[in-house]
Order: C-alpha cells, then sequence, then structure tokens
C-alpha cells in the first residue's frame, strides 16, 4: 500500500516536470537560455548605469571648463581696463607735464602785463616800454607753445568752472548773470582750466 502511494507522489513530480519543460519548450526558452538573457540584462543596466556616471561626469568637466574660461575673460577684461587705464594717466602726465611750472609762471605773466599798461601813457617811458613789450611777447610765445590761452569773460555768462566771481554789480548794458569785468585773468592750459577768472558779475 506504501508503495502505491510513494509510486503515485513520483508520478505527479514527474508530471509537473514534463508540465514545466513543455511549457518552456513552447514558450521557445530553455533554462539555461532563460539564463543567459538575464545575464545579459543584467550587463547591460550594468552599462547603462556606468554610461550614465560617465555622461554625469563629463558634464562636471564641461561646466568646469566652462568657468575657468570665464574667469579667463573677467582676468583678461580686467588687464586690458588697467592697461587702457594706465595709458590714459601717462598720456595725461605728459599732456599736463608743464602745468606747475606755468602756473607759478602767471604772476610774473600778470606783473609784465601791468608794467605795460603803466607805461603806455608816459613819453618817457616809450623806449623802455618797447623794450618790456618784446620780453612780453617772447614770454607770451613759450606759453602759448605750451598750450596756454588766456580766456575772454567779459558778455559772457557766469560759469563756476571758469569764473571766480568776487563781487556783484548793477549793470546797465548787461543782462543778470553776465561777466561784466575781469579783475584778473584766467588761464586754459589746453583743455584744462588752470586758473579761473576773477570776474565781477552783473545783478
Amino acid at each position: 500500500m506504501n508503495k502505491d502511494k510513494v509510486n503515485t507522489v513520483q508520478d505527479t513530480v514527474n508530471e509537473e516536470n514534463m508540465e514545466q519543460t513543455h511549457t518552456a519548450s513552447e514558450s521557445g526558452e530553455h533554462p539555461e537560455v532563460q539564463k543567459s538573457s538575464n545575464e545579459e540584462n543584467v550587463s547591460q543596466e550594468t552599462n547603462s548605469s556606468e554610461e550614465a556616471g560617465l555622461q554625469a561626469e563629463i558634464e562636471n568637466l564641461r561646466n568646469e571648463m566652462s568657468e575657468h574660461q570665464q574667469r579667463t575673460l573677467r582676468v583678461q577684461a580686467d588687464y586690458d581696463n588697467f592697461r587702457r587705464r594706465t595709458q590714459k594717466e601717462k598720456e595725461e602726465l605728459a599732456k599736463y607735464a608743464s602745468s606747475k611750472l606755468v602756473t607759478e609762471l602767471l604772476p610774473v605773466f600778470d606783473n609784465f602785463e601791468r608794467a605795460l599798461a603803466a607805461t603806455e601813457d608816459n613819453p618817457e617811458f616809450e623806449s623802455f616800454s618797447k623794450g618790456v613789450g618784446m620780453i612780453f611777447r617772447q614770454l607770451e610765445t613759450v606759453l602759448n607753445a605750451e598750450g596756454l590761452t588766456a580766456m575772454n569773460s567779459v558778455g559772457q555768462p557766469f560759469n563756476p568752472e571758469f569764473h571766480q566771481a568776487i563781487m556783484q554789480v548793477e549793470s546797465d548794458d548787461y543782462e543778470e548773470g553776465i561777466v561784466v569785468e575781469e579783475v584778473q585773468k584766467g588761464y586754459m592750459l589746453k583743455d584744462k582750466v588752470l586758473r579761473p577768472a576773477m570776474v565781477k558779475v552783473s545783478m
């Protein structure tokens, strides 16, 4: 009786194995082929993961390279700005190198003009006046060569950049805010105000 039961159980197991084999056969996949397919899938997933990691690393390297390029461009721009600024300062220094000397000579220039004005109406100083006039014109030529020019202030609107008002006066000839008299001449050195003119302004 027990032997029959054992045989029955063995037959059932054999039938199940045959069904599994038959099912695998119908699906066209052998167990070993299915195992190989699974291994290929795992390998593909691993490759995909490695490829994604490489792509991320490449992207990071590209970002770093772009950042370095931007830094290099900023440094280059800063250097160009520094070079242009330094060149401009050198040009300004060369352009106005004589500024201090000319400023110190202006009082001498003023005194020459006063001396000439004082001798104009005195015939006794005619020869002396001519000699002083020659010296004055020589000095004027030298200063003009350095870029010194006198301002023409009378009749011009008052401008604090060029004029220094010492007083306001009533005037019938000029409207309000016009320079009516120049007490001391103003001078330009090239395009820079060397000394503002001392003026009286109409009110």
